[in-house]
């Protein structure tokens, strides 16, 4: 699945990290899941990678997303070193949550916000993004590196 997030495609992609415990991350994930579906005739996805602890993975994981009715892609980083991680993202991470990268591969655009986001900001990038899909743009080298992720059940 990570791979399809990764592929040099016109699709816009959105990749939020986010916890469990992260009140920031639960308050904004229902509005990116509403919006990108908004989107998706329009090629933008969302992958949820939840960075919470090994002991969360996948039972914890699974039953927090069902309850909260996440119905979206979700992953677990099977990655504690966030020196590691982090730089593959984006090289000014500090590793704090919620952050979200926003990117489109074929047309190079590219948005990795470290904080919550509101919906009209959230909503605008996603616009700019699909945007740059319309238009003819320059592949750049910031597409988004596998780290290894696993699923919850």
């Amino acid at each position: 699945m990570v791979k399809s997030f990764s592929a040099n495609n016109d699709t816009v992609y959105v990749v939020n990290f986010w916890a469990t415990f992260c009140k920031p991350c639960i308050e904004e994930i229902p509005d990116f899941i509403r919006i990108v579906k908004k989107y998706e005739g329009q090629k933008v996805k969302l992958l949820l990678v939840s960075l919470d602890l090994p002991n969360f993975y996948p039972a914890k994981i699974a039953a927090f997303a069902k309850k909260n009715k996440y119905n979206t892609n979700i992953v677990w980083l099977d990655e504690t070193n966030a020196d590691i991680f982090c730089p593959m993202i984006d090289k000014k991470w500090s590793g704090a949550i919620p952050s979200t990268i926003i990117v489109n591969n074929k047309t190079g655009y590219r948005k990795f916000v470290e904080d919550q986001i509101k919906p009209a900001a959230f909503e605008a990038a996603i616009k700019n993004a699909i945007a740059k899909s319309k238009t003819v743009g320059q592949l750049n080298d910031h597409s988004i590196i596998e780290p290894k992720l696993q699923e919850p059940e």
